[in-house]
């Protein structure tokens, strides 16, 4: 299992729009990938509400694990959507 942490950068956090495309580009790495801050989670990085319910805040940092193959270029990816200010 491979495991990265990155902060969330979106002004408004993990809520609404960057929650969403979050999910998206989530469910189209093509490996299963958790998403865990603090002692909340992990949860599936592909549902929507599980996300929303981490209550990830502009500046928190989040822990991102995945595993098999791709996992690596799947948590590059999902590093990268958190990382843009939306």
């Amino acid at each position: 299992m491979s495991t990265r942490e990155a902060v969330v950068a979106a002004t408004e956090g993990l809520h609404a729009r960057p929650a969403a495309t979050f999910v998206q580009a989530a469910k189209k790495c093509g490996v299963p990938v958790q998403i865990s801050m603090g002692d909340k989670g992990p949860v599936p990085a592909t549902s929507m509400l599980s996300v929303l319910g981490l209550g990830a805040h502009c500046g928190d940092t989040v822990v991102l694990s995945a595993e098999g193959e791709g996992a690596e270029a799947a948590l590059d990816a999902l590093v990268a959507v958190l990382a843009e200010a939306q």
